[in-house]
């Protein structure tokens, strides 16, 4: 095994061009990086690494193939845990997983997991992705609703154990917040799409167009036939802060921002028929990994300045090092310790500035981080076009309001078992941001997978 220290470092677009381009800024490892990474993992024979995967992936498994140039081997392993690699490769919180327990990180760099899961799903996919064979018919029906990351897995889990899996998605394609919600700087739609003909490959339907608890209830599907449902509609409800100024034209929830970019493809403006209004000097509130790509989004799209707004310092910020880097390298400027009170219109309503609050850090709040405390008279009027909120988003009602039976928290999301997914009405499962609120793709398809064995469980009775 390699005594590197260091992990193997990842080729990028130069910062100065990908902050003009949509394309995506990692370029991936070639074939001889990604045999020198492998060659890293000291192939444990008790893994921590494993225990920290959300979808149970044998990571010393799918490298100790790499390390034998079996790419075909590796891409197996892979698949029979996860069957959106080349997406976890790119866009996973290893560094907080994973290669957070990585014995190698004790006295240097951890083995970068994600990297090679990209390189393997990406070789396997220029080979052209090959479904396994169909497990035989079960003879029983199970519906999902929503094509996002929770979605997605609980339907191929299923279809791979044999049973008849639709999934209903309310937008016009499938993939939920990985065609939304993510950047194609960060995460190509082809990739997306490739991972998600994967899944129909599997012998999973997919419906667009159909808008669950509104144009479909979950008692509908019970009586279509379907023996159990899965809820897997995500958070995509936007929070605002809820102070005077945020109807004025140039303020947006970072849901709509992304959206527009992203689906709508207001990126290749002209030639669609979706804008989106950019100013000179852009604000983005908040200071997740939402907000970093919000932000990121707006140089692309031609703002001369785009701002991070964040109530707290960099060392509480929860968006990855890597994205915060990316962003920094990019031109994207931050402005901690600052929140806006109130945005400012002119005559036409448009926005024009917006009065900041400055704060300092007091004591640790529930989460941990050291509480913002309003420091008395410290407001700022500061120039500002455009307005982005990334403070969060939560459930869309539709779903909970419609169907009978189910119990919610104090903020709407669903109860369900965090084991099974089981909610308090039988034969119905729910998984991902709709029960956790906002979280990260990978802990979304965790929660396809558990749900999946239940749902397996529960029919199998």
């Amino acid at each position: 095994m390699s005594k590197q220290v260091n992990r193997v470092a990842m080729p990028a677009q130069d910062p100065q061009v990908r902050n003009c381009n949509f394309s995506e800024v990692a370029l991936g490892y070639t074939e001889d990086m990604a045999l020198e990474e492998a060659s890293r993992c000291l192939l444990c024979a008790k893994p921590q690494c494993v225990k920290g995967c959300p979808v149970e992936v044998d990571i010393p498994g799918f490298i100790g193939k790499i390390q034998q140039q079996d790419m075909a081997g590796a891409a197996a392993n892979l698949k029979n845990k996860n069957s959106l690699p080349a997406i976890c490769g790119r866009v996973c919180p290893q560094e907080s997983q994973c290669e957070a327990k990585c014995i190698r990180g004790i006295k240097g760099e951890p083995v970068a997991v994600g990297r090679l899961e990209r390189y393997v799903a990406d070789w396997e996919m220029a080979q052209g992705v090959k479904a396994p064979e169909k497990a035989a018919p079960k003879g029983k029906k199970v519906a999902v609703i929503g094509a996002g990351p929770a979605g997605l897995t609980v339907a191929g889990d299923l279809a791979k154990m044999g049973y008849e899996v639709k999934i209903f998605e309310s937008l016009h394609v499938a993939g939920g917040v990985l065609m939304y919600g993510i950047p194609e700087f960060r995460l190509p739609k082809a990739i997306v799409q490739k991972e998600i003909d994967y899944i129909k490959a599997l012998g999973v339907e997919i419906e667009t167009n159909v808008v669950g608890g509104k144009t479909l209830l979950v008692d509908d599907m019970f009586d279509m036939g379907y023996d159990a449902v899965f809820i897997g509609t995500g958070a995509g409800l936007p929070y605002f802060m809820d102070i005077p100024g945020e109807n004025l034209t140039g303020v947006y929830s970072a849901n709509e921002f992304l959206t527009r970019s992203n689906l709508m493809k207001a990126y290749s403006f002209p030639d669609t028929m979706t804008p989106t209004k950019i100013g000179k000097k852009v604000a983005v509130i908040g200071g997740g990994n939402v907000a970093m790509d919000a932000a990121r989004t707006a140089l692309r799209l031609g703002a001369e300045e785009s701002w991070i707004v964040y109530r707290r310092t960099a060392a509480e910020m929860p968006a990855r090092h890597e994205e915060v880097e990316h962003a920094e390298e990019e031109g994207v400027k931050f402005m901690m310790l600052t929140s806006p009170i109130e945005l400012l219109g002119d005559e036409n309503m448009n926005l024009v500035a917006m009065r900041c609050q400055k704060y300092e850090l007091g004591e640790a709040d529930d989460s941990g981080r050291r509480k913002p405390v309003a420091i008395p008279g410290a407001i700022e009027e500061i120039p500002i076009d455009t307005v982005v909120m990334a403070i969060g988003q939560g459930p869309n009602p539709l779903i909970t309001s419609t169907t009978p039976g189910l119990l919610l928290t104090k903020k709407g999301n669903i109860q369900a078992n965090e084991e099974t997914g089981e909610t308090s009405r039988a034969g119905v499962y729910a998984g991902g941001d709709i029960v956790t609120g906002a979280a990260t793709v990978i802990l979304a398809m965790g929660a396809g997978k558990l749900a999946a064995r239940a749902i397996d469980e529960y029919l199998s009775k």
